[in-house]
């Protein structure tokens, strides 16, 4: 990835018909889209599905990107919309988690604890996806695109004191669900 000083320049360009610079943007943030993408809707194909998309989108509308904000924000902001609209459109349609194993990072351990790490990254997934969705698109921003509160005050359009507390509101939400499932497992073993 080549310094960010270059994005205004890159930005102009692609407004000016290079396509070269809109593709040099595509390149250094498909991976975050994807990531937000797939955190949100929990499936890899609707997540490269949505990555096409949302470039498509933020390419139409990139006459309207304000130059004070960052790209990947004004980017990620697009993302989470059209992910939050994807999910309005499903309403209540869980998807398996069949390939989230595919997409998580390998700890380089023994199979006992692979297995564990596994089963445990499964179940945080599960239980992100019963969170809401307002409450979901936030926790995903925090924690697995890592942007401050501020930042995600951007993207969403909430105050920064609104993100904090629907943060919080959803790591009790994830922590009852993962307690549920945890005394769930107890009692089948019992």
């Amino acid at each position: 990835m080549q310094a960010l000083d270059d994005e205004p320049v890159l930005i102009q360009r692609t407004l000016a018909g290079d396509q070269r610079a809109f593709a040099e943007l595509v390149e250094r943030y498909t991976g975050a889209v994807f990531n937000l993408a797939y955190r949100m809707l929990n499936n890899a194909q609707d997540a490269e599905d949505a990555v096409q998309e949302i470039f498509l989108r933020a390419y139409r509308r990139l006459d309207s990107y304000d130059t004070e904000r960052k790209f990947v924000t004004w980017l990620l902001t697009i993302a989470s919309n059209y992910c939050i609209d994807r999910l309005r459109r499903r309403r209540f349609d869980w998807l398996t988690l069949d390939d989230v194993a595919f997409w998580l990072p390998s700890t380089r351990t023994g199979p006992e604890r692979n297995a564990l790490l596994n089963e445990q990254r499964a179940a945080v997934q599960q239980a992100l996806q019963a969170l809401p969705e307002q409450y979901r698109s936030i926790t995903v921003l925090r924690y697995w695109q890592d942007l401050s509160y501020l930042e995600i005050a951007e993207v969403t359009g909430l105050s920064e004191s609104a993100v904090k507390t629907r943060l919080h509101r959803a790591r009790k939400m994830l922590e009852t669900v993962l307690q549920q499932d945890r005394e769930e497992l107890w009692d089948e073993t019992n």
